[in-house]
C-alpha cells in the first residue's frame, strides 16, 4: 500500500492517516446537496463543522451529479453519508 499524500488542509477532527485511509465517496445530485450545502458552497465549512468529517466535492457535469468523497472517523463519516443520502430520497420523491 503507497503512502498516503500529506495534506495541509486537514481540520484538527480528523486524526491523521487512519481517517484518511478509507474515504466514503458517494453520487448525490447537484441540486439536493446545493439545498444542503448552501448556494455555492457556502454552508460547507459548517456542515464540516458540526459533522466532524471533511468533504470533497467533484462535480460531474454530463450527468448533473456530483461526486462527494468523505473522510473522518468511521462513525462520523457514515453519519454524513446517511444524511447526504437521506436529502437526496427526500429531494427524488419530492419530485415525484
Amino acid at each position: 500500500m503507497g503512502m498516503l499524500p500529506e495534506r495541509k488542509d486537514i481540520p484538527p477532527w480528523v486524526e491523521g492517516s487512519e481517517d484518511l485511509k478509507d474515504p466514503e465517496v458517494l453520487q448525490v445530485q447537484t441540486q439536493p446537496l446545493e439545498a444542503l450545502l448552501g448556494p455555492a458552497g457556502s454552508q460547507i465549512l459548517y456542515s464540516k463543522r458540526v459533522s466532524k468529517v471533511t468533504l470533497e466535492l467533484k462535480v460531474l457535469e454530463p450527468l448533473d451529479f456530483t461526486e462527494v468523497v468523505i473522510y473522518g472517523y468511521y462513525l462520523c463519516k457514515r453519519r454524513a453519508g446517511w444524511v447526504l443520502r437521506s436529502v437526496a430520497q427526500w429531494h427524488r420523491q419530492r419530485q415525484e
